[in-house]
């Protein structure tokens, strides 16, 4: 098994120690909050694999802390709440879950849905390195030759994607849909303040975002001086 572990924030004891063994038994560490509090101090110490998270937990809203998670990290988290209306499944996706179960659920199901979230995950390397652009993806911190770029998280969304895809256009909708989380309707104008916005922080790097009228944008080489890796 991979190193790292798991962090199960749940306020029941019974699913919280159900849920420990089944994964134990898979061959997963396993840390454990009660409080999202308790998680937050946890996660200070050292960044899990991935979260299982409630969300009616006695000291506040799993929803309102995966937001905040969301500000600074893209770490795995699947929501396991009794909540399952089709309104709050979509409100935990728009909220940053990568998945989303509702109780009572099938083990079976559950363990299959988190693993599947943990091969995904990998896929992404935690550095990606475009030319003197490095972009840290666990900590959404983007580095022009070593210096932090102060991207906000909008426009670390926007560069990620746009270094995972070079040289290829992307339209306003499929950004909007990555980043925004939602469908674009007529709300073109973020797309182009939130481009605006990247290209000056682009600065004097050897990269410029250019708009394919009619298209989308693309990340194209001011110079032929440095290649992909």
């Amino acid at each position: 098994m991979d190193n790292g572990y798991l962090l199960l924030v749940e306020d029941e004891p019974t699913v919280q120690e159900y849920n420990k063994r089944i994964l134990e038994r898979r061959g997963y560490a396993i840390r454990q909050a009660y409080l999202l509090g308790e998680a937050w101090e946890i996660i200070k110490e050292e960044m899990p694999r991935a979260i299982v998270l409630d969300i009616h937990m006695p000291d506040g809203n799993g929803l309102d802390f995966l937001r905040e998670l969301r500000e600074t990290s893209t770490i795995p988290v699947l929501m396991l709440t009794a909540m399952g209306t089709p309104q709050d499944i979509v409100s935990g996706l728009k909220a940053g879950s990568s998945d989303y179960i509702a109780k009572p659920y099938d083990v079976e199901v559950f363990t299959a849905r988190l693993e599947t979230m943990l091969r995904q995950a990998s896929l992404i390397p935690e550095t990606l390195v475009a030319g003197s652009l490095k972009l840290d993806t666990v900590s959404w911190t983007a580095y022009h030759n070593g210096r932090d770029m102060l991207l906000t998280k909008k426009e670390y969304a926007l560069l990620q994607l746009f270094v995972q895809n070079p040289d290829k256009t992307l339209s306003p909708e499929y950004l909007y849909e990555k980043v925004w989380r939602q469908n674009m309707a007529d709300d073109e104008n973020s797309i182009k303040i939130a481009i605006s916005k990247l290209r000056k922080k682009l600065g004097d790097s050897e990269h410029t975002i250019a708009t394919i009228w009619g298209m989308g944008y693309r990340l194209e080489r001011n110079t032929n001086d440095w290649k992909w890796r």
